[in-house]
């Protein structure tokens, strides 16, 4: 175990780190949520909005729609 000391020096040195995902994941969050509900993907939506996956998945779902928008294009 850790004293109270050691666990604060180990706190301030995640947070930057920490802060730097979350805005990651907001950002992604923010982006496919927005296409999702564009797109009336209702799943895609709900499933981004409530799983927290530090943006991983906004990330698949813009992949594939961009894909498949390609596709219908042609």
């Amino acid at each position: 175990m850790c004293n109270i000391k050691q666990c604060q020096e180990m706190l301030v040195c995640f947070l930057p780190v920490f802060i730097i995902l979350l805005i990651w994941d907001i950002v992604w969050k923010t982006i496919g949520l927005w296409k999702s509900a564009r797109n009336n993907h209702i799943v895609w939506f709900l499933c981004i909005a409530f799983i927290n996956t530090c943006g991983i998945l906004p990330i698949i779902y813009i992949l594939i729609q961009r894909k498949k928008s390609k596709a219908a294009k042609e």
